[in-house]
């Protein structure tokens, strides 16, 4: 603990996990800059983004992977994984406006994801919220390997 970054310290917190079981500092590090961006529909910039601008943002920086811009797209090209088999940086989806996935998320690990939120901007929240377990269509999972095609 005395070694953590205060970047470190925040997600502890924020994830309710020791400092020593965080995801990679890199992950933390990248999406900690757009932490409480407002939200935007369509934005993809620190002066607003969408959940699915901010996924883009990350995955871009962190990774070197281009994904199409929408959830619904992110969804299609992603590795239908398990909840159980959850990585960091792995993406979480939901279907909030009663036609099919319409949010996403980047999960951090003890069962949070940090996302866009409409009313807060970019913030962590649990996946067990009742909101959010309401709503949850699938986790999936990007290749290394499977470089996504930026959408049109």
């Amino acid at each position: 603990i005395e070694n953590a970054s205060p970047v470190e310290l925040k997600y502890a917190q924020l994830l309710d996990m020791e400092v020593e079981l965080l995801p990679e500092k890199s992950l933390l590090e990248n999406v900690d800059e757009w932490y409480g961006v407002r939200y935007r529909s369509g934005g993809n910039g620190k002066t607003g983004v969408d959940c699915s601008g901010f996924v883009c943002a990350v995955y871009t920086a962190l990774y070197g992977i281009a994904l199409p811009r929408v959830s619904r797209e992110q969804y299609r090209i992603s590795r239908k994984i398990s909840t159980t088999e959850l990585h960091q940086g792995d993406l979480l989806f939901f279907n909030t406006n009663g036609r099919g996935v319409s949010h996403v998320g980047i999960y951090l690990g003890n069962n949070r994801f940090i996302h866009a939120s409409v009313s807060k901007g970019v913030m962590v929240n649990s996946m067990f919220e009742t909101y959010y377990l309401k709503r949850f269509v699938g986790a999936g999972r990007i290749d290394d390997k499977q470089m996504a095609e930026p959408a049109n």
